[in-house]
């Protein structure tokens, strides 16, 4: 059985109200606190995760500033990656999507709630439109979310090529970057079948802007890239 059919079903009884609310949230997301939304979208979030039969791994929270803005960039694996971001990050935070997944009914009001921004990589003065507005917000102390491959790699543990371009966000409001490293995660909604599944998500580090301040886009793109290529290798060695 699909999971997602497996975590609808079991979520029957709570599924309505929860979307209710998520859909009323986003009708007018600035009458309500960002906490208060945020709040509601992991409860759903770990709600889907502990009845899909997933078990989520995540080390090094502590790697997440308290407070100002930063950026996370992480490999993409699968659908599952932003999800398990936003359930796991104590801060509310927000990501750049993919135009196509930015209209599916459930990810748009999460967009939405999250002051998510979709981009069109075929458009480039909307993606350059998408990175000085999400430049801004961290400028202004919110936490965003890149996947610098541009789509999901569809090859496991294996990462496509960084794209130079997404750093632009970083280099321009001189912002800490957090490496993110995802391991398996596309074997959770990327993958036939409902079994038992384990994925595994890591906060590297932070790299400051001090250490990266004399780096080009792509060199920025290499040197992360690079961290996160290390931190799957230990992991999958120890499968």
């Amino acid at each position: 059985m699909n999971r997602i059919v497996t975590m609808v079903l079991k979520n029957l009884f709570y599924l309505p109200g929860a979307l209710f609310r998520l859909w009323r949230y986003a009708r007018h997301p600035e009458r309500y606190p960002e906490e208060e939304m945020y709040s509601h979208i992991q409860s759903i979030l770990k709600r889907a995760i502990r009845t899909g039969r997933i078990t989520l791994t995540v080390t090094g929270l502590e790697n997440i500033p308290r407070e100002g803005g930063f950026m996370f960039y992480g490999n993409h694996q699968g659908l599952f990656d932003p999800l398990a971001v936003l359930a796991t990050c104590p801060r509310p935070m927000g990501a750049v999507l993919k135009k196509e997944l930015y209209g599916i009914p459930g990810i748009h009001q999460v967009a939405l709630c999250t002051q998510s921004y979709p981009m069109d990589r075929e458009d480039v003065r909307q993606s350059l439109t998408v990175i000085q507005q999400v430049t801004e917000q961290v400028k202004a102390d919110r936490p965003y979310l890149i996947f610098p491959e541009g789509t999901r790699s569809r090859r496991g543990n294996e990462m496509l090529p960084f794209h130079g371009g997404s750093f632009r966000c970083a280099t321009k409001s001189r912002c800490p970057i957090v490496p993110v490293a995802f391991v398996d995660s596309f074997k959770v909604l990327d993958q036939k079948g409902s079994a038992p599944v384990t994925a595994q998500v890591h906060y590297l580090p932070p790299i400051f802007y001090e250490e990266y301040k004399d780096l080009n886009t792509t060199a920025l793109a290499a040197l992360v890239k690079g961290r996160i290529a290390e931190k799957i290798a230990a992991q999958t060695a120890q499968a």
